[in-house]
């Protein structure tokens, strides 16, 4: 990787950002900036920090990702958004893409595509 990305983790599961740092601890020039477990966290953190990439859950506490995404898309925040949801069925992608999202997976079968996005990110940039 030639720069360093900065990574913003929204997601309700301790187990899922525990798993996801370790994952982008092995890449090279990543750097985690922050975590959000709900909504409002989410939005107002990625606002202020105003990270590379964001990588997002759909359904959190206190509300949703689809929510997160078209708020921060409204400030007009140029952050790679990575939907990484268990509910990816078509409804949920084509409304995340609608409002925005770079990339959607599913967590049951495509967790480890994360760092191949990050790295293909970083080597863009």
């Amino acid at each position: 990787m030639t720069k360093e990305l900065r990574v913003f983790i929204v997601d309700d599961s301790a187990i899922v950002r525990d798993r996801l740092t370790s994952l982008l601890s092995e890449l090279d020039a990543v750097k985690i900036i922050g975590y959000a477990e709900n909504s409002a966290q989410a939005t107002e953190a990625i606002i202020q920090a105003k990270p590379d990439i964001v990588i997002l859950d759909i359904f959190l506490s206190g509300g949703n990702g689809i929510t997160v995404l078209k708020n921060i898309r409204g400030k007009k925040i140029q952050s790679k958004v990575i939907v990484l949801t268990n509910y990816a069925q078509d409804q949920y992608r084509k409304k995340c893409f609608e409002e925005g999202a770079d990339y959607f997976f599913d967590k049951s079968i495509e967790f480890d595509k994360i760092a191949d996005v990050i790295t293909r990110v970083a080597v863009a940039v």
